[in-house]
């Protein structure tokens, strides 16, 4: 063989390559498509300043200057206001599930107190567990309250725009007063690696089976598609518990994170949460033709789950597409889950509305990967 370095073997060399990808169309599909979900989430899913965030109303005055404030607080695009409530356990409710971001409440009075210069207090309550989804909005009301004020104050009521405001801004941050970032991250992430290791782990399953030529084996054996399917899953959930044992106490001695709700809970039901991924790492084992496409479908689902579910950026902040999207990944879900047990203090009743969409994805996912197992048998 000639060492002189060839053109032509050079050539055939690529034209090789080239026919090799032609025929690997899953992963050629995965290295365009990868980089499209990349552009299309990254440009314009992400958003760090959320607006438009619901908010209700507790109005103990309804005077010109409440009103005042409400408008000019709309007017900032960063609260749409959902409803008017009658009382203030009826907005703690609401900002316990999660259903809204702020609270407002304007005191009885305020109109008449805000005219004899006593500076009033205005009450804006939020749910601060991700403090990026809330400290915009909280700067834009303390900007805005005395011009939004001005207009109304004038003749005799000039003197009382002074430099400090003719209100009282009190701003209750609730379930993680002092804005640390731990408290919102470390929860989060325990849906995050049960989701990146538990996906790619399954995925990995059968077709490390079909490349190291066991698989015929388990196809003349008795055993049937969910017996195997479920023989393959049993050890992965113990493992998925080890891991979310180990960040609970990270979370609690490393983190100091408050566990305000049951643990108990939290683990029983993390069990849809670890099997709905199990399912997805299985379903994609049974398409994928090797481990390299297993894995390259398995960040395929798992970059949109960190981008969509409300983990890196605030889910509030995405367009409404974007939301669509995330609401139908378990981990979205879950987040809300976990940080309602460890930082509110939910209970079963409070969670169940994020639980049934994860346990609909769990069954979907692993009858599509049992369906899916019942055809490589054939």
């Amino acid at each position: 063989m000639s060492r002189v370095f060839s053109l032509r073997r050079l050539a055939a060399m690529v034209a090789k390559e080239f026919v090799q990808m032609r025929r690997d169309r899953l992963t050629f599909g995965m290295m365009v498509g990868i980089p499209l979900l990349q552009l299309i989430l990254f440009g314009y899913a992400i958003n760090s300043d959320p607006k438009h965030l619901p908010t209700v109303v507790l109005d103990n005055d309804r005077s010109v200057f409440s009103r005042t404030l409400l408008s000019a607080m709309k007017n900032s695009l960063y609260f749409d206001f959902v409803a008017e409530i009658d009382s203030e356990s009826e907005a703690e409710e609401l900002l316990r599930l999660g259903t809204v971001q702020f609270a407002v409440t304007i005191p009885p009075d305020f109109g008449r107190n805000l005219v004899r210069g006593e500076k009033p207090v205005l009450l804006l309550e939020a749910d601060a567990t991700d403090p990026s989804a809330t400290s915009n909005a909280v700067t834009a009301v303390r900007e805005g309250i005395s011009s939004a004020l001005n207009r109304d104050l004038t003749g005799p009521l000039a003197p009382l725009r002074a430099t400090d405001g003719p209100v009282t801004l009190r701003v209750h941050p609730r379930y993680n007063p002092e804005a640390i970032t731990q408290y919102n991250v470390v929860p989060g992430l325990m849906g995050v690696v049960l989701t990146m290791t538990l996906v790619i782990i399954t995925s990995l399953a059968i077709t490390r089976e079909r490349e190291r030529g066991t698989m015929e084996n388990l196809l003349i054996t008795p055993v049937r598609p969910l017996e195997v399917l479920l023989g393959k899953l049993v050890p992965y959930i113990l493992v998925g518990y080890v891991q979310m044992a180990l960040i609970v106490v990270a979370a609690r001695f490393l983190f100091h994170v408050p566990l305000l709700g049951s643990l108990w809970l939290l683990f029983g039901v993390s069990f849809f949460f670890i099997v709905a991924n199990l399912g997805v790492g299985i379903t994609f084992s049974t398409v994928a033709q090797n481990q390299l496409q297993a894995v390259e479908m398995s960040f395929f689902f798992f970059l949109p789950s960190i981008i969509l579910s409300g983990f890196m950026f605030p889910f509030r902040g995405m367009p409404e597409w974007a939301q669509y999207i995330g609401a139908v990944l378990p981990l979205t879900h879950f987040l809300r889950i976990v940080r309602g047990i460890v930082l509110k203090g939910n209970g079963l009743a409070d969670i169940l509305p994020n639980l049934w969409p994860i346990a609909l994805f769990l069954f979907l996912s692993i009858g599509i990967g049992v369906k899916r197992y019942r055809q490589t048998l054939d």
